[in-house]
């Protein structure tokens, strides 16, 4: 691990959570670079980590795998400055919501690689669902670099890079929608006459749990829901009132609209 010098190419929210990743599974501080757009954030980032923090041009000369984590909006006018920099045999690897590889295909050397990837921020906590897929020129090898990167964050897993709309969706925001649900269980607990410590401490340990169990278990959520579920027992009570609130359905379209935005996101940046 280590092997290759990657540098973060605009290094926010997400392209700090894989230098803080990196750092944590070994990967050596020496073999990583960042860039920024601000000297304060150049400064907090080298004080925080010890990377170094280079200009974009010094990142593309330096690196051999150059993290594009910008956000989308912004990604056109870095390629115009980087793109014609750029070797073909370097890796690029784009993290930027809604791009998909041929934005990067049409502004880089002909036959660069570039491989796309959705992560999310419990990479904080190595518990990551980060999405990998090819792009034209990404071979094997490629995608086995990738994975070794995002491993230590938490899983990772290949999909075609037409599902990573979905992904993007699914996963890339999904740990909003479980804080969303959290928080209003909680309000939902002071309702009930509970202190907002004691309920916090009541869902965020039945989540944690809960979540544990779909993953070892190995059993359809199905299942797992029936087994709390008594028959004319408080829980189905519960069920049927998020069901006539349309819960479900509402979950459904919230999906469709965030894959949606992605799209957009995508033909804006165009």
């Amino acid at each position: 691990m280590g092997g290759h010098t990657v540098a973060v190419i605009g290094a926010g929210k997400i392209g700090e959570l894989m230098l803080s990743g990196l750092l944590r599974s070994g990967w050596p501080v020496e073999r990583l670079l960042a860039t920024a757009r601000r000297p304060a954030r150049a400064q907090e980032l080298t004080d925080r980590y010890g990377v170094r923090v280079v200009d974009n041009l010094t990142a593309v000369t330096e690196a051999e795998v150059l993290a594009v984590s910008v956000k989308p909006q912004d990604a056109a006018a870095l390629l115009d400055e980087i793109g014609p920099k750029v070797p073909a045999d370097k890796l690029v690897i784009s993290l930027c919501a809604g791009l998909p590889t041929a934005f990067f295909n049409r502004r880089l050397p002909e036959g660069t690689p570039v491989v796309r990837v959705m992560t999310n921020t419990p990479a904080l906590v190595d518990q990551a669902m980060s999405a990998i897929s090819a792009g034209a020129y990404a071979t094997g090898e490629h995608l086995a670099l990738a994975e070794e990167m995002f491993s230590p964050l938490g899983a990772t897993v290949r999909v075609p890079e037409s599902q990573q709309d979905a992904v993007t969706a699914l996963s890339g925001s999904g740990p909003a929608y479980f804080y969303l649900l959290v928080e209003a269980m909680i309000d939902a607990g002071i309702l009930l006459g509970l202190p907002r410590q004691v309920a916090h401490e009541l869902i965020v340990q039945t989540a944690i749990g809960s979540a544990v169990m779909l993953r070892d278990s190995g059993e359809h959520p199905v299942k797992l829901r029936e087994a709390v579920t008594s028959p004319a027992g408080t829980t189905i009570s519960a069920i049927r009132e998020l069901e006539n609130h349309g819960v479900r359905a509402a979950m459904l379209a919230a999906l469709e609209a965030a894959r949606d935005r992605a799209r957009e996101l995508a033909a804006q940046a165009d």
